[in-house]
């Protein structure tokens, strides 16, 4: 099987490196990529928002398979195209991708479909605003006042604050940008991210992970998009799991399914665990990064078969996943500045360890390995707990030099202390 993954992340380097270890996976091509990624595949430029620009690479390299990694070309319609010119493609059409692409169709699909989500508004006009932020006010103390951008902001247009005057500055800015805004209630509890291979009402599920989406330690600082993340979740009860999928992903997709848009791809559920139970904070339409690089590296099913069987059609044929046991942690290594404008074009020194995923890197003409993007590369550790999985990421981190690089130093460490309980 010959494959093409699109996109130029950390998570589309892990998928290059699991998709190697299937038997049945000859090939590999790969368009942008980073500076990391021709050590596993071919490498190839091309728009990856461009369906006949893919489609073109994708009969350029006879791909058999193509996985689109990023949200903004599924969103946009490039499976569509690629599946319209005969070639299987793992990732949702536009109309399912709407589950990501547009907040306001999740909650409608939510709603239709009996799933326990946060109550919500959409504020399209500032002179709705305030009256909106009355209504969501302060509850108990808590952060009470979530606001989201309704379209895609790679991770990093949600704002929750117990500041009124935070929040407003926030839907403002948005609103003057002509973006609608998403006001949400606050669900308590901590969070799990669970990734599903669906086909239809065909759904497999992965491990859970726990993503980190604030910059600084103890959950501080503004969101990015992501600097860390760990998997499996020894804190979450296995009725719990069972009752995400059972309750909320499945019926999403027979939801999809029922409106004419069945999902074909990986359908990532973000929640809460509430005191209520779980909760949806928001459904993504593809793999989440950085929780990819954690679940990847404990999974043992041939992942180009499990890919193509789910863009075929045949996904209900494939049966439960194998993962090894253990514990994955990913860290993240950011650019000085992220997640604001990041400072670019420094060099890294470290970055081949093994490990070591590239997202934000570039080569240089004289071979060096420098900085192109904010979140720069992801640092994974594998043992037999989060305790020893967390040492060997960190302690690969140690050995990696990156001018004003920062990450977080608290990556899965209450979990691995037991601190987290539902």
């Amino acid at each position: 099987m010959r494959v093409l993954v699109i996109g130029s992340g950390a998570r589309e380097h892990a998928l290059l490196l699991a998709l190697a270890k299937d038997p049945q996976v000859d090939a590999l091509a790969i368009a942008p990529g980073n500076a990391g990624t021709p050590a596993v595949a071919d490498q190839h430029q091309v728009d990856i928002t461009s369906g006949d620009e893919v489609v073109a690479l994708a009969r350029k390299v006879n791909a058999d398979l193509v996985v689109i990694g990023p949200e903004v070309p599924l969103v946009l319609g490039v499976a569509d195209a690629v599946r319209d010119a005969g070639i299987a493609c793992f990732g949702p059409g536009k109309d399912a991708a709407r589950i990501e692409g547009s907040k306001a169709f999740a909650k409608d699909v939510m709603a239709a479909a009996g799933v326990r989500t946060a109550s919500s508004e959409i504020v399209d006009s500032p002179a709705h605003l305030d009256a909106a932020l009355d209504r969501f006010g302060q509850s108990a103390g808590e952060a009470a006042w979530v606001v989201k951008d309704d379209r895609l902001a790679a991770g990093k247009g949600v704002v929750v604050t117990p500041d009124r005057a935070v929040a407003r500055s926030h839907a403002a800015g948005l609103l003057e940008a002509g973006h609608p805004v998403l006001l949400e209630s606050y669900l308590d509890g901590p969070e799990v991210s669970l990734f599903c291979v669906v086909d239809g009402k065909t759904v497999v599920p992965m491990l859970a992970a726990q993503d980190f989406k604030r910059v600084g330690d103890g959950d501080t600082g503004p969101n990015t998009g992501g600097m860390g993340a760990y998997a499996p979740l020894p804190w979450l009860p296995a009725d719990i799991y069972r009752d995400i999928v059972g309750q909320i992903v499945e019926p999403v997709a027979a939801e999809l399914v029922q409106r004419g848009c069945p999902f074909s791809g990986l359908l990532y559920s973000g929640l809460a665990i509430t005191s209520n139970g779980p909760a949806v904070i928001e459904f993504n339409c593809r793999f989440g990064d950085p929780e990819t690089q954690s679940v990847l590296a404990l999974l043992e099913s041939p992942l180009g078969q499990l890919l193509h069987a789910a863009a075929t059609g045949r996904l209900a044929d494939f049966g439960e996943l194998q993962w090894r046991d253990g514990a994955a942690v990913t860290v993240v290594l950011a650019a000085e500045n992220y997640p604001s404008r990041p400072r670019l074009g420094d060099v890294v020194v470290g970055a081949d360890a093994d490990g070591v995923l590239h997202a934000g890197t570039a080569r240089r003409d004289d071979g060096a390995i420098v900085s192109s993007g904010g979140r720069v590369l992801s640092v994974v550790g594998t043992g037999a707990d989060l305790a020893s999985a967390r040492e060997a990421a960190y302690r690969t981190l140690s050995s990696i030099r990156l001018p004003g690089g920062h990450f977080r130093s608290d990556i899965a460490q209450a979990a691995a202390e037991g601190k987290v309980r539902v």
